[in-house]
């Protein structure tokens, strides 16, 4: 040390200065103790006990529809335009095409092939 020069000295002797009072400093202070979050997260806490009400059906005056619901797609709807060379034009909605046949034109088909046409129409 006797070789430095007096300014680099007088620096690494603050320097020993600031880290043995940092030292000092570390010792003196405690552990914060743990926040109480901490301590309720390891306790289970228990639901309350509701008392669950008496539930009773529903018991109306008078019913929410006059009539029943009509049947809008029925044999007359399902079928729209009467058969070209055995083909039909039919609702794009039918399912039950074989009963529609057999009621209005009294043959059986055995199997009804359909066709979705670029109109949007049904083909069968």
């Amino acid at each position: 040390m006797r070789s430095l020069c007096p300014l680099l000295r007088d620096c690494c002797l603050i320097f020993k200065k600031y880290i043995s009072f940092f030292m000092k400093m570390v010792s003196k202070v405690k552990e914060a103790p743990a926040p109480p979050e901490a301590e309720a997260k390891g306790k289970t806490l228990k639901a309350k006990k509701v008392a669950k009400t008496l539930q009773l059906r529903r018991q109306p005056k008078y019913p929410q529809k006059s009539t029943p619901r009509r049947n809008k797609l029925d044999h007359y709807a399902i079928i729209k335009y009467p058969p070209h060379s055995r083909k039909f034009i039919v609702n794009a909605k039918a399912k039950n095409k074989h009963q529609a046949v057999k009621k209005l034109y009294d043959t059986d088909m055995a199997k009804i092939n359909t066709l979705i046409r670029p109109d949007g129409g049904k083909k069968a």
